[in-house]
Order: C-alpha cells, then structure tokens, then sequence
C-alpha cells in the first residue's frame, strides 16, 4: 500500500502558504498603514504594492476554511496540539471582559471592539493578529517533526490501512455481505484503541480485551468523555450482532452506522 506521507506534506505546505497569504491580509485588513509601509520598504514601486494587494484573499472570507482543513491535519498529525490551536481562535467561555490578553480570532471575524468612556479603541482586531500568527507557527511545526527521527510514521501507515478496510467494508455491506462488513468495521475499531491506549501509556491487563475494555480503560484514565465512552459502546454492540447470534441479524443499516461511526473514532480520538 502507497503511504501517504507525500500528500501530507502537499497539504501541509498548501496550508503553510495559504496561511502566510492569509496573516499578510489580516494585517492590510487590520493594520493598514503599518502594512503597507513595509511594502513600501520591500516593492518601492506604488504600482507594485497595488498589484500585489490586488492578488492578497480576504483574511474574513478564507479563514474558516484555512482553520477547519488545519484541524484535520492536526488530528492527523499533531494531536496534542489541537487544544492550543482551537483556544487562539474560540471566544472563552468564562471570560469577563475582553482584552488584549484574551481577545481572540473569533472576535476579529466579527469585528468587535472594545473602547472606553471617552470612546477610544482599548482593543481590536489588530490584537487578533498574534493569535493567527500562533497559529501558524504551529501548523509550520509539523514540517520539523517530519524531519524528526521521533516522528512515528508508523501512524500514517495504520490511518491508510484503516481507511482502506473501512472501504473495503462499506463494499461488502452494499453487496449483502453485512455480517463480514461488521466483522471488519470492529476489527478497526478495536484496533484502534489499542493504538491510543498505546499513545497514552495506558497498561491493558487483559489478555484478549475487548473494545469495550479498551473503552473503559480510556474512559477511567481521562481519555475520553463519557459522550464518546457511549458512542463507542453502541458501536460495541452492531458489532456484537455481526459476531454472535442475537434475537436479531444485523441490518444493512446498522452496518452503515457501525461503519461510520468507526471512521468518526479513528480521526476525532488519538
């Protein structure tokens, strides 16, 4: 099977210059006559800096974009990221009042601004540019751990393989061969718990365990929420109708459910 490592970092540079056009429209869009001054300095030509700010996207129309793609890559790539990334952007939940410290990407899409009594400007969208910034250092990171010997590529390899079992599954259930797509949606799932027991150096005592030991040994070590700890014991349970004999056969629909919801796991829990 062809790893996928070389479209990852096609991806991954595509988000890299995407980014960098992106930070340079924020800041024409947020700090206009700083920005343009530094053009001023590099392209010296006024027919240049208009021909080149011409060509800049909209930082409020790609954004979204540009953060959801870079999500998806961190799922993949960088996990234990994903956290840091997503506070640059989202509002907190419990803040009080808004200010340089804590104003964040979100509030520069909607234009907020904060002034005081006399009407002056305490913060604004301009404050929202390092949080960007921040951002993109950290999508840049993943090219130095793929030039790292830490780097596991061991990973990639089984998110191909799972992806190609879950096809292949997805191809027996439309032919009618819904016990045999289950019986392969659960070995994905069950697989791919072990691998983030694994991931977070969580001891599994049993000898043969089942998904849902490995999903209850997430759960009781903090890996998971008690939402996903249900989700993964439904999916336990379509799985459970494909490999022993129940009141009921598995459906066809079930099958779809169950082989969903294993695609959802293997790229939402690391």
């Amino acid at each position: 099977m062809e790893i996928n490592l070389e479209r990852y970092k096609k991806d991954l540079k595509r988000l890299i210059d995407d980014g960098t056009q992106l930070l340079m429209a924020m800041q024409f869009a947020f700090v206009r006559d700083a920005f343009k001054s530094d053009l001023k300095r590099v392209l010296k030509s006024e027919k240049k800096i208009s021909e080149f700010i011409k060509k800049l996207p909209s930082f409020s129309d790609n954004y979204q974009t540009w953060y959801s793609e870079a999500l998806i890559l961190l799922r993949q790539l960088l996990p234990d990221r994903i956290s840091d990334f997503v506070k640059l952007y989202e509002k907190p939940k419990n803040r009080k009042n808004i200010t340089y410290e804590n104003y964040v990407i979100e509030d520069a899409l909607q234009g907020l601004y904060i002034r005081n009594a006399l009407g002056e400007k305490v913060v604004g969208p301009d404050a929202a540019i390092p949080r960007f910034t921040q951002q993109l250092n950290i999508i840049k990171s993943i090219n130095r751990r793929f030039g790292s010997s830490l780097f596991d590529i061991r990973q990639l390899v089984q998110a191909d393989l799972f992806d190609s079992e879950l096809d292949a599954a997805r191809e027996l259930n439309k032919k009618g061969f819904v016990r045999g797509a289950g019986a392969i949606a659960g070995v994905v799932l069950e697989a791919h718990l072990a691998q983030v027991c694994e991931n977070h150096n969580i001891k599994v005592k049993k000898k043969n365990p089942s998904i849902n030991d490995y999903n209850q040994l997430l759960k009781d070590n903090d890996i998971i929420e008690t939402k996903d700890w249900r989700f993964i014991q439904h999916l336990a349970d379509l799985r459970n109708l494909c490999d022993h004999k129940k009141k009921r056969e598995p459906k066809r629909e079930d099958i779809e459910e169950l082989i969903n919801g294993v695609d959802k796991i293997t790229k939402t829990i690391f």
